[in-house]
C-alpha cells in the first residue's frame, strides 16, 4: 500500500503526523506499505524534516517541488509515484484522522468497492461564512454538472490500483480532483468521521484561495454558466424589443416627453455590467484553455529519493 501526503510549510506537523501513522501502519502486518510525502515547495524547514525521516525509515519517500505548484499538483505526483495496490491520500495537519486507515483497509479487501472516501461530518472551526459558502458551493455545483460531488468527502481517501491507473489517464492541466474521482464513477462508500481541528499550524486555504478552487471545479467539470449567459443574452435582447416598442406607442400617443433618463441610466449600468460579468465568465474558460495548449508540466521535482 501506498500512502500519499502533500504538504505545504507543515514543519509543525509532519513530525507528529508521521508519529501517529507510523503506530497505525506498525500494525499493518500483512501489508507493504510505502509513505510518500510532497513536499508542495514549503518556505520553512518541512524538506529538511522529510530528508531526515528518508533517512531514518526506508518506508519513507519524498518529493520535494522546486517551488509551490498547488495541492492538486502534489496528489498527482504521489499518485504517479505511487507502486501500491492500494493507494490512500491523506493530509499532514492531523485533520485526516490516522486510525481510521485500518477500518478503510479493510473495507476495501472486501471487494465490493473500488474506493473507501472519510466523510466529514460537520464543520467544527470553520467561520460561519465558510460554512454556509461552502454548503451552498456543493448544492451549485450538483446542479451544473452531470456528477455528484457530496458535501464532506474530501481527499481523504483508499483507492484500489485500478482506480488509481483510471485517474492518471486525465491529463488535463487544470486539475480538479474532487470532480475526477466522482466523475470516473468506481463504486465508493463513505465512512463518516467528526471534523477535527488542526493539530499545529494555521490553514493554508484562505476565502480567496477557496473561492478560486471553487471556481475552478464548476468552470472544469460544467458548461452551464455559459448557456445562462447565452440565455441572458437573449432575454436581454427580448426585453430591448419590448422597452422599443413601449417607447414608440407612448411616444406616438403621448408625445416624446424627457423623463426617464435616470431609468435609462440605470438600465444601461445594468446591461454593461451584466455584459462585464459574463465576459469574465467566458475569460475563465479561455484561460482554462489557454493554459492547457501551453502543456506545461504539471510540477518541477527539485529533490527526491524515489528512483
Amino acid at each position: 500500500m501506498t500512502i500519499v501526503v502533500p504538504c505545504f510549510n507543515e514543519e509543525e506537523n509532519i513530525p507528529v503526523f508521521y508519529t501517529s501513522l507510523m503506530d497505525i501502519v506498525r500494525k499493518l502486518d500483512d501489508m507493504d506499505v510505502e509513505v510518500i510525502f510532497v513536499n508542495d515547495g514549503s518556505k520553512d524547514r518541512s524538506a529538511w524534516i522529510l530528508r531526515d525521516l528518508a533517512q531514518q525509515n526506508s518506508r519513507v519517500k519524498y518529493i520535494s517541488f522546486t517551488r509551490n505548484f498547488g495541492k492538486e499538483a502534489a496528489m498527482l505526483a504521489g499518485l504517479q509515484k505511487s507502486t501500491g495496490d492500494y493507494v490512500a491520500i491523506m493530509d499532514a495537519d492531523l485533520q485526516h484522522p490516522v486510525w481510521m486507515l485500518p477500518k478503510m483497509i479493510e473495507e476495501i479487501k472486501m471487494g465490493n468497492v473500488e474506493c473507501v472516501c472519510a466523510k466529514r461530518e460537520g464543520r467544527e472551526g470553520d467561520g460561519r461564512l465558510r460554512k454556509a459558502l461552502t454548503t451552498r458551493f456543493y448544492r451549485i455545483i450538483n446542479k451544473m454538472t452531470d456528477v455528484e460531488m457530496v458535501d464532506g468527502a474530501g481527499d481523504y481517501r483508499l483507492m484500489t490500483r485500478k482506480m488509481v491507473d483510471t485517474i492518471l489517464q486525465f491529463k488535463e492541466y487544470n486539475r480538479y480532483s474532487k470532480g475526477i474521482f466522482s466523475f470516473v464513477g468506481f463504486e465508493t462508500k463513505m465512512i463518516p468521521y467528526k471534523n477535527v481541528e488542526r493539530a499545529l499550524g494555521t490553514t493554508k486555504w484562505s476565502l480567496w484561495s477557496l473561492s478560486k478552487y471553487a471556481i475552478n471545479g464548476i468552470v472544469s467539470f460544467s458548461t452551464v454558466p455559459l448557456v445562462l449567459s447565452s440565455f441572458c443574452g437573449i432575454l436581454s435582447c427580448l426585453l430591448a424589443f419590448v422597452m422599443a416598442a413601449y417607447t414608440a406607442i407612448k411616444t406616438i400617443i403621448f408625445g416624446n416627453p424627457t423623463d426617464g433618463w435616470t431609468t435609462l441610466v440605470c438600465i444601461i449600468l445594468f446591461v454593461g455590467g451584466l455584459q462585464m460579468f459574463f465576459l469574465g465568465i467566458i475569460g475563465q474558460y479561455l484561460s482554462k484553455v489557454y493554459l492547457e495548449t501551453k502543456e506545461r508540466p504539471h510540477y518541477i521535482v527539485g529533490e527526491t529519493n524515489i528512483k
